[in-house]
């Protein structure tokens, strides 16, 4: 077994183990800090719940509605202008709303054209670029209670689109096109 399979077969236990000696030399009650703790995700995940179905639904009907399929086609020939494949855009545009979708479709694209092609890669890397702002924004912050979200969706979105474009320039210039 090598230096780096060790290394993260010990390091959650090592570091779990040491909060629990830090807390217990700071006199801080650990294991009820840690029930405390557990009582609050509870009650985090029950407050999530409504945003959570709320988006799931929207997805679903988005995509069942064939409105996801209708945008793709009006972009296609824009798409294929600039060299990006059209079978790689639902995922970028479904990637800000559901990680859990966008997995099944990098997925979906990587079974079809296989992980060394350029749309498995173009979207393997396109997975790991963007993020769930949507989702991010809907859960986390109803969660908590933020109502103006403004600015960090336009930030949030940013980012996806510098990720997505990252993306595809990273995957031209390590693999072509």
């Amino acid at each position: 077994m090598g230096v780096v399979s060790l290394i993260s077969l010990y390091i959650i236990p090592v570091i779990i183990g040491f909060i629990l000696i830090y807390g217990t030399a700071k006199k801080v009650p650990t294991y009820e800090s840690f029930v405390e703790g557990g009582k609050e995700g509870i009650n985090i995940a029950f407050s999530i719940i409504p945003y959570l179905v709320g988006m799931l639904v929207s997805i679903s009907i988005f995509r069942a509605s064939g409105a996801m399929d209708f945008f793709i086609d009006i972009l296609r020939p824009a798409l294929q202008f600039i060299g990006f494949p059209a079978e790689v855009a639902p995922l970028a545009l479904i990637r800000p709303i559901s990680g859990t979708a966008a997995l099944g479709m990098t997925t979906d694209l990587i079974s079809t054209y296989g992980p060394d092609s350029f749309i498995g890669r173009l979207a393997s890397t396109m997975q790991g670029s963007t993020d769930t702002t949507f989702y991010v924004l809907t859960v986390y912050f109803g969660a908590v209670g933020i109502k103006k979200m403004g600015d960090a969706l336009k930030v949030g979105l940013l980012a996806d689109l510098v990720g997505i474009i990252a993306s595809i320039v990273i995957v031209l210039l390590l693999f072509g096109g």
